[in-house]
């Protein structure tokens, strides 16, 4: 499967390149063409000067610099969506505040601006009733990966099903921030304007750089 996405992505970035390059070719010749027309048709009283033919070199010097930046985004970002196809199947984790519990089972986690030396889960119910409280104690800054073990804080098992969760973690009493990062399963890849995108389970449309950890 990799050696299969490598090869793809190797001819797309080849056909890629060169259709830029005839590109960049035509845009030269078209230049200097007119450059000689001009030339041959000047008025011998008033030739263009020197100001003039190097002003309209920096122009087409320019034009194909930004030809070239935009042929080595457009194969950066097909090589992103190429490698982003195997991560389908995958579980991720992305901002969001819910916890699916399975089996007795749920993980979820924070990302953390910087450490904190205390950081602090609840798990709520689909009615708002609060389940769980989990202390993860002293964390550095970072990801943060959390599991429950569907018990709630009177000992019952919580039964299977969604929940929503907030965590809170402060440095010496002040808040730091911590983002919520919810899992999900990675069922599909799409392309957006800016680049791949993820379809999560759950989440929906998931940037590819709002993926923290893959599991």
């Amino acid at each position: 499967m990799v050696a299969a996405v490598a090869g793809v992505t190797d001819t797309a970035n080849s056909t890629t390149s060169a259709v830029k390059k005839s590109a960049a070719d035509e845009t030269q010749d078209r230049f200097l063409k007119l450059l000689v027309t001009q030339m041959k048709n000047q008025d011998p009283l008033n030739p263009l000067d020197n100001a003039q033919v190097t002003s309209q070199m920096a122009q087409l010097s320019t034009v194909n610099g930004i030809e070239k930046l935009n042929a080595t985004l457009s194969a950066f970002t097909k090589a992103q969506a190429f490698q982003s196809v195997g991560m389908i199947g995958h579980h991720v984790l992305a901002p969001g505040d819910f916890v699916n519990l399975s089996g007795g089972k749920g993980v979820a986690g924070a990302e953390l601006p910087s450490a904190a030396d205390s950081v602090k889960v609840k798990i709520f119910d689909a009615n708002n009733n609060l389940v769980r409280d989990l202390d993860l104690g002293k964390q550095n800054d970072g990801v943060v990966s959390f599991q429950w073990d569907g018990k709630a804080n009177d000992g019952s098992s919580a039964p299977d099903g969604g929940y929503t969760f907030t965590v809170d973690a402060t440095l010496a009493g002040k808040s730091v921030a911590p983002v919520g990062l919810s899992v999900g399963m990675v069922q599909s890849v799409l392309m957006d304007q800016v680049g791949p995108a993820l379809s999560v389970q759950g989440m929906g449309l998931v940037d590819l750089s709002q993926v923290k950890q893959i599991l």
